[in-house]
């Protein structure tokens, strides 16, 4: 079981974060093959849509072997309702885990009492975390949250609360619902969570790079970090944890993003080529790259037009003489 690996003093629990539109599962793919990460949390899902059967929002639970051990995020407000969509999806795919989601900011998300509004409803949260944990049995179950809705101090009340109802391990995002995604992530309250806690711990938040990571860690007294934008356009930022300074050459970087575009299309056909580009922003910003290319502003402004592999490959073809070609 992929918990087992917290804990252990001499590396350190390196997860990737569920991210909406973009922890799919070719990015998934990617991340694992490169390397480092110990488990990868798949971006959330709805439990309504599960449960109302939807297939598109099914399909997004489907999973490829190299992805594994995986964490599937589903979200909802309903106790009954959120138990049967981790029951569906246990059925449809078995991933190694199920996270629940207490503590998405997005307006959208809380404003249908989801995400970190459960927060403030601790009552609730708990019959959530009760049923799904009655439904997936001895699979781990993950909450995440933040530090609280409005009150940064918020979760030294609701961390016991989750606790108690059956939560195996809890990331804790070091900013409260009404900061967003502004301000700084407050790696000293989440220290203050791991002591409160008494299931593991993982750091989230501000972890941007992979020599910051041993920082969080001592600072926050975590079991483990969960990696969110840090890894976008990064997917080796968990090999890079353990090869400090280690540089990616531009030849690699074309030859990933072009596997990843591939394993994109390959789930959403050429016509998907078009949400790459979102991917491509993140690859070819200038701190991902590291060094001074000539003419990157205007690659990054072609990137974000393309609409086929032959273009992709072709922009690319600077950087990388041979680019591999599309399975047929």
């Amino acid at each position: 079981m992929w918990t087992s690996i917290l804990g252990q003093k001499n590396r350190p629990f390196l997860a990737l974060s569920p991210m909406a539109d973009m922890t799919d599962s070719p990015f998934c793919q990617i991340v694992r093959k490169i390397g480092g990460a110990d488990v990868v949390f798949r971006e959330m899902v709805s439990s309504e849509a599960i449960v109302r059967e939807n297939v598109k929002t099914l399909g997004m639970t489907d999973f490829a072997a190299a992805e594994r051990p995986i964490v599937q995020q589903i979200f909802g407000s309903d106790p009954a309702t959120m138990a049967r969509a981790a029951a569906l999806i246990m059925e449809h795919a078995a991933p190694e885990g199920i996270d629940i989601n207490m503590g998405c900011p997005v307006y959208k998300i809380t404003s249908h009492f989801n995400g970190c509004a459960l927060m403030k409803e601790p009552d609730r949260a708990a019959a959530i975390i009760r049923a799904v944990k009655h439904a997936v049995g001895p699979t781990p179950l993950s909450v995440k949250i933040r530090l609280g809705w409005s009150d940064p101090d918020e979760f030294k009340k609701f961390i016991p609360v989750i606790e108690a109802a059956g939560a195996d391990l809890i990331a804790v995002h070091g900013r409260t619902k009404a900061q967003g995604y502004g301000g700084a992530s407050d790696w000293r309250r989440i220290g203050e969570a791991k002591a409160v806690a008494r299931v593991p711990v993982l750091a989230n938040g501000d972890i941007h790079r992979p020599e910051q990571v041993a920082a969080a860690l001592e600072a926050t007294g975590a079991d483990g970090v969960l990696i969110a934008r840090g890894a976008l356009g990064n997917p080796w930022f968990f090999w890079a944890v353990a090869h400090p300074g280690a540089r990616i050459s531009l030849g690699e970087r074309a030859s990933v993003v072009l596997e990843h575009s591939r394993l994109h299309m390959a789930r959403y056909g050429e016509r998907g080529l078009v949400t790459f580009r979102k991917h491509l922003a993140w690859y070819f910003k200038a701190s991902r790259v590291g060094e001074d290319v000539p003419g990157l502003k205007q690659i990054r402004a072609e990137l974000v037009r393309v609409s086929t592999y032959d273009g992709l490959a072709e922009i690319l073809r600077p950087f990388s003489a041979r680019p591999p070609q599309p399975d047929s």
